[in-house]
């Protein structure tokens, strides 16, 4: 008896070890990459470096503006066009479809999350980025193709698997006893749905929509190989743009020569991993409001 609560006693301390290292980890990433801004936050202001528009590394001048408006812009392009979609998907395979067609879909799906990101790059520069050219020539704007929509097309995509795998699982989760009660009122399949089923499991479609939201918001390359890369703030869908994550890959191999460039780039991943973090936190409160209700 002895030995056994010594174990159990082991065993939740070492699970709670492991938790702790897995959290201290993001603040230490944050420290160290913190601790590489200093040089740059200690000749220039936040706020001149978060509000200023001027990229000029070889003049000094590290303004990221126009990097910062770019990812939220293909950011939400990215999640308008993925999520109404994505729950209509999740709902049709947790609710309608036959399990045979449900288990292969979800093969499809399965196969989609893994397929690297430089492929889904590829298929935007050979299918998206002609396509968008057509369509921004048919609208009357002037576009390679390479534009804002193009990334927020691709990154759509990319996430699309992830919250229509993680959506369907919550929605089949919720107890038969809720659509049996629903039905028993009178309530049709589609009301019983949307005011039993998916009202049920809110919290778990809120974190499909929060883990597609930091898969979108830090994707890389995708992205790159499509949006244009021009650190300019972009005022259509169809003109270029330029996200963190593109800045951060395309100039890390070239810093070493230019003063500042190292601290700058390494400023650059903390406003993502701040942006990202902030997110996810509002989006932890809001859970803990709806669970609350």
């Amino acid at each position: 008896m002895r030995w056994r609560r010594t174990r159990d006693l082991l065993t939740g301390k070492s699970m709670l070890l492991a938790v702790v290292a897995a959290n201290l980890l993001t603040f230490l990433i944050a420290f160290g990459l913190y601790l590489k801004s200093r040089p740059i936050l200690a000749q220039k202001s936040i706020s001149h470096l978060l509000f200023s528009s001027s990229w000029h590394p070889l003049e000094g001048k590290f303004g990221f503006y126009p990097f910062i408006v770019g990812t939220i812009e293909v950011t939400v392009i990215a999640m308008v066009l993925a999520v109404p979609v994505c729950l209509l998907s999740a709902i049709y395979l947790a609710e309608y479809s036959r399990s045979r067609l449900r288990e292969m879909l979800r093969l499809v799906i399965d196969v989609m999350a893994g397929i690297p990101s430089v492929i889904y790059g590829l298929f935007g520069v050979i299918v998206l980025v002609p396509l968008v050219r057509q369509l921004g020539q048919f609208m009357g704007e002037t576009t390679t193709g390479y534009s804002l929509l193009t990334g927020g097309i691709i990154l759509a995509i990319m996430v699309s698997p992830i919250i229509i795998s993680v959506s369907t699982e919550v929605l089949r989760a919720v107890p038969l006893s809720a659509r049996e009660t629903a039905l028993a009122l009178g309530a049709t399949k589609w009301e019983t749905v949307k005011h039993a089923v998916v009202k049920s499991a809110l919290h778990g479609i809120i974190s499909a929509i929060v883990l597609g939201f930091a898969r979108a918001f830090g994707e890389t390359i995708a992205v790159l190989m499509v949006v244009g890369n021009v650190a300019r703030v972009p005022h259509s869908l169809f003109e270029p743009a330029y996200p963190l994550p593109a800045l951060i890959a395309n100039n890390y191999g070239e810093m070493m020569s230019v003063p500042l460039y190292d601290s700058a780039l390494m400023l650059a991943a903390l406003i993502l991993l701040v942006v990202v973090g902030g997110f996810s936190l509002v989006a932890h409160l809001v859970l803990l409001r709806v669970e609350r209700r």
